[in-house]
């Protein structure tokens, strides 16, 4: 009977741990290393293993099923001395993992690869493969937008970003569409992160979210959307845009109360954000507009620490003459934190009492608002 109850607890113990064994014999270019990354309860994992006659082996353990992801790194150049490059569709393995044994075989290269032993997994092929034609337009446009960003060509570029918003709403759908039809499925908790992106709608995703097992709710990724749905609830269009105080560029204390009366733009940026940069020109247009008509922005930086000369400069070069705060925090800015900020550029446009009244206007649609609010 003692030795009974041993194997019952070895095998649960094994059922609790994940053992990864791949293959990579069949790779034309001979691989050095295989790193592994996960990020799980909030913290990220990483670690690496040799190649050993084309294996490679990884354990360990997750409490949910997790998105994995292997890179593989080539042997040296013999006469450079150099590795190469990474390409994602090359170098890099991505499934989803959990506590099972699981073979990885790669075939031609690493990209390229079979996995079995994970239910899991098993549930994000079928996704993928109800969702593969959305995604080689997706790539399509992709392609078309970076040769486009070569010759600096903008109307093609904005043209090109309306088909990708339109195409983006089709895949969102799709991930609706198996969350509704699986709601005890594995990756039901991923279905629902993929389709309420990071400008969540709270009225739409939280009915969604509360279709979950109170088990998957109950993991530490159900309980984080829990939160970012109640986050979204705040800074919802319809609801007075929470208050908070932070530095300006001088160390000063702004309020955003302080506002009160104009029309604001809350702008979320950052001086490395590129696709921020690109965009402040628009704000500085519609400030110069509509300034003196009761309209100003206040910028909300998520620049880095220690990059108060950065995100000064960046100021500086694009001409943004508003008022500017940070605490210098990165991602962990307690402003952005507070809104439940996952993505720049993002902005609120607030009426002078302080109500939300547009999220996430940009460009052309952050135009057409201000025309309507001052005709």
């Amino acid at each position: 009977m003692f030795f009974a109850l041993l194997l019952i607890a070895g095998s649960l113990q094994a059922q609790k741990q994940f053992n990864i064994k791949g293959d990579v014999s069949k790779v034309k270019e001979p691989i050095y290393k295989i790193y592994l990354s996960y990020y799980a309860n909030g913290q990220s994992t990483t670690d690496s293993s040799m190649i050993t006659d084309g294996k490679y082996a990884f354990k360990g353990s997750v409490t949910d099923p997790v998105m994995v992801t292997l890179r593989a790194s080539y042997v040296a150049d013999t006469a450079t001395k150099v590795r190469k490059m990474i390409s994602f569709k090359r170098d890099i393995t991505q499934f989803f993992l959990e506590n099972a044994k699981i073979k990885v075989s790669n075939v031609d290269s690493f990209g390229n690869f079979t996995v079995k032993g994970s239910k899991a997994e098993l549930e994000n092929q079928k996704l993928k493969e109800s969702t593969k034609d959305i995604t080689e337009k997706m790539n399509s446009l992709s392609k078309e937008y970076n040769e486009l960003y070569k010759k600096k060509d903008e109307a093609g570029m904005k043209r090109v970003d309306e088909e990708f918003d339109k195409v983006d709403a089709e895949m969102k759908l799709k991930y609706k569409e198996y969350l509704v039809a699986n709601p005890t499925s594995p990756i039901s908790l991923y279905a629902l992160q993929q389709f309420a992106g990071y400008d969540i709608d709270a009225e739409v995703v939280e009915p969604l979210y509360l279709s979950l097992t109170d088990g998957v709710r109950s993991t530490t990724g159900g309980k984080e959307m829990g939160e970012k749905i109640e986050k979204a609830k705040k800074t919802g269009v319809g609801v007075i845009a929470p208050e908070f105080t932070q530095n300006d560029t001088l160390g000063n204390p702004v309020a955003l109360s302080s506002f009160r009366g104009k029309y604001l733009l809350v702008d979320f940026w950052a001086s490395w954000c590129g696709p921020c940069r690109a965009e402040n020109p628009n704000v500085v247009a519609a400030f110069n507009q509509y300034n003196q008509k009761g309209f100003t922005v206040l910028g909300v930086s998520l620049d880095q620490p220690n990059a108060k000369e950065k995100w000064m400069k960046a100021i500086h070069d694009d001409k943004l003459t508003w008022t500017q705060v940070s605490d210098l925090k990165y991602w962990k800015n307690d402003v952005a934190v507070q809104y439940g900020i996952q993505a720049i550029p993002q902005n609120f446009l607030l009426d002078p009492t302080g109500k939300i009244i547009g999220k996430n206007l940009r460009g052309d649609a952050l135009k057409k608002k201000l025309e309507e609010l001052f005709k």
